[in-house]
């Protein structure tokens, strides 16, 4: 019941902005709090951190890495249910399924997301929420500095949402579309 704990403490922050600005840059510190309480439940689901669940990894590609896993799960966030995909990135390039296997830790490059929020967060392009992390459960930075996290790189040709927009189907996933609306 932590991550519920955590989104009541959040909810002031969360829910100040109620009327989403569908332009609003990514990196926000309301973005930044939304992707605290998604890691916070990911820990506690034994999705992220020391005790995270493991798969076999597969042969990746950029931006993701040279090995991956994913993970199709649901979380609630504020009382919100949504799927969360986790996509767990290893490196460097060249690296083995077997040393990922052997030594997860030494190869975990990043932990990206995607979950999918309530109606109206960003309708555009399928309300989802993305968020990339650093193997400690902080958040990377684009060059400019901001946060990867919210609606990352939104009307730009290169980014998440410009790359997941050309997913076949309608669920922004390259591996299925059983999400779609």
């Amino acid at each position: 019941m932590k991550h519920h704990l955590c989104a009541v403490l959040a909810a002031a922050t969360l829910s100040a902005s109620s009327a989403y600005s569908q332009d609003a840059a990514f990196g926000t510190d309301t973005d930044t709090a939304y992707a605290q309480l998604l890691w916070d439940i990911m820990i506690e689901t034994e999705m992220a951190g020391d005790r995270a669940i493991r798969s076999f990894p597969y042969e990746g590609t950029d931006p993701h890495g040279m090995m991956l896993e994913t993970f199709y799960t649901t979380a609630e966030v504020d009382g919100h249910s949504g799927p969360l995909v986790i996509k767990r990135n290893y490196g460097p390039e060249g690296v083995s399924v077997d040393e990922v296997l052997g030594n997860p830790d030494q190869h975990l490059d990043a932990v990206t997301i995607m979950f999918k929020r309530e109606a109206g967060y960003d309708a555009e392009n399928g309300d989802w929420f993305w968020a990339k992390y650093l193997p400690d459960g902080s958040l990377d930075k684009n060059p400019a500095g901001l946060q990867l996290a919210g609606r990352v790189a939104k009307g730009t040709d290169a980014g998440c949402i410009a790359c997941h927009s050309g997913a076949a189907g309608e669920d922004y996933l390259f591996t299925t579309d059983h999400l779609a609306n």
